[in-house]
């Protein structure tokens, strides 16, 4: 299963806390039973926000789901759920070119997710929460072990 403190979470698995989808109550559930802070880059911490915007923006939360939703991802990161990780992002971006260059070609992987991945490596992270099934043949791959809560 991973605890939280070797686990990289995608910020789009996280994203499913704040917006509901179809995989939000099962990101709830794995979230409850995995205790402590989970590390997001600041990155990734962009990702998340613009995601709960972007839902707004597609008529899928009204102006004070969208204010709960922001104020939500705030105090989760104000009360300790979420650490901000520092990453070296000149040696996490080249560690994701390598990866690209290996692995996309028969993967078919999106840049976004080389760049979660090299992340999660960078962090000497071992586990990968993510439903993109792209991302967790890669996060194999690479040595790491998916996560996709069901």
């Amino acid at each position: 299963m991973g605890t939280a403190e070797t686990t990289y979470a995608d910020p789009s698995a996280l994203l499913k806390l704040y917006v509901h989808e179809p995989e939000s109550a099962a990101v709830s559930r794995w979230r409850a039973r995995t205790k402590g802070p989970l590390l997001v880059t600041h990155y990734g911490r962009i990702e998340i926000a613009n995601g709960i915007c972007l839902a707004a923006f597609r008529g899928y939360l009204g102006a004070d789901a969208l204010r709960d939703a922001l104020a939500s991802l705030d105090e989760d990161f104000a009360e300790g759920r979420y650490v901000q990780a520092d990453v070296l992002w000149r040696a996490t971006l080249n560690r994701a070119a390598d990866i690209s260059r290996r692995y996309t070609p028969q993967l078919g992987c999106r840049s976004l997710d080389v760049i979660h991945v090299a992340t999660a490596l960078e962090l000497r992270l071992r586990t990968v929460l993510t439903f993109d099934r792209r991302q967790q043949q890669l996060v194999r791959a690479v040595g790491l072990k998916p996560i996709a809560p069901k």
